[in-house]
């Protein structure tokens, strides 16, 4: 038995009815998706002037704006389906089972996203300025929803998560402005302080990094064992320049104060003998007799004659 083609088997007459009475639905539907596409790009660039004049970064800008375009268009979506006769209900909670899955699978990726609300709302960083992060100094060269960038003075990046950056302390050398320094320096307890002071200061102040306000100071910071420990303080204008500006203090200190010949003594130890049991010397001397020895016959062939 020969099988008829299928335009033989449908209603097309039925069909043709059915779409007919579809397609107000249809019209309606395609309505409302492209009001809502319209909606977005109308407030668009009045939301994004907001969160400009906010203060907010740029990467939590363009953020903020594509998850405003997804739930204006998902919306519209939801509401021409439900104008087409398609049971939103349930579509949402099969999207829903597949979102906790998701969700459960992708926990450390949402745990950094969240943590990159939290840092572009609360702001302790901006790009440019330099920060230390846990063990990590540089400067913050890109904030994104997930890590954190930094670039040290060794043009290396490093790479944080964003849940790490919340977690750990972090010191901002930017915020405020000028920067203090403090550059450590031992002499000797026979030197002089008010003159090493006054030797420190006239160094640093030519120095170009520093501040004439406030003043370069000179204190004393400890008293260790074998020095006077000292405490250079200068302020320089901006944190980037905090580590050249150290090497360039430094440098001045050690020349100013080698010119003025006061002495930066090394660590020392001294040790005092109270007393030697005489059977201990006995038995050092014994041991140490052919050392001593050979040492002063090696120096008497040495001496000429």
């Amino acid at each position: 038995m020969r099988t008829k083609p299928i335009w033989d088997r449908l209603n097309v007459e039925l069909l043709l009815t059915q779409f007919v009475a579809w397609l107000p639905s249809l019209f309606a539907a395609a309505l409302i998706v492209l009001f809502f596409w319209l909606l977005f790009r109308l407030t668009r660039s009045a939301l994004h002037h907001i969160l400009v004049r906010t203060g907010f970064e740029p990467a939590f800008i363009r953020m903020v704006v594509n998850v405003y375009r997804f739930t204006l268009i998902a919306l519209g979506i939801v509401m021409a389906a439900s104008q087409l006769g398609i049971n939103v209900g349930a579509a949402l909670a099969g999207l829903g089972v597949v979102g906790l899955t998701i969700g459960f699978a992708a926990k450390d990726s949402l745990s950094n996203i969240m943590a990159g609300f939290l840092i572009f709302w609360d702001k302790p960083f901006r790009v440019d300025q330099w920060v230390t992060l846990g063990e990590h100094y540089g400067k913050v060269a890109e904030i994104t929803m997930r890590t954190t960038r930094l670039q040290t003075r060794d043009n290396k990046w490093i790479i944080i998560p964003n849940s790490t950056v919340i977690d750990k302390i972090l010191i901002n050398h930017s915020t405020n402005g000028a920067t203090r320094l403090q550059i450590p320096v031992g002499i000797g307890y026979a030197e002089d302080i008010s003159r090493t002071r006054s030797v420190i200061l006239e160094a640093v102040q030519k120095v170009h990094y520093t501040l004439k306000s406030p003043e370069p100071s000179v204190v004393v910071h400890d008293l260790g064992p074998s020095s006077v420990d000292l405490l250079v303080m200068v302020w320089i204008e901006d944190a980037r320049d905090e580590t050249p500006a150290s090497f360039a203090l430094l440098e001045a200190v050690k020349v100013a104060l080698d010119e003025a010949n006061i002495e930066m003594p090394s660590p020392q130890m001294g040790v005092t003998v109270r007393s030697i049991e005489s059977r201990v010397w006995e038995t050092a001397t014994e041991k140490l007799a052919p050392q001593i020895a050979a040492a002063a016959a090696s120096a008497s062939r040495s001496q000429p004659a």
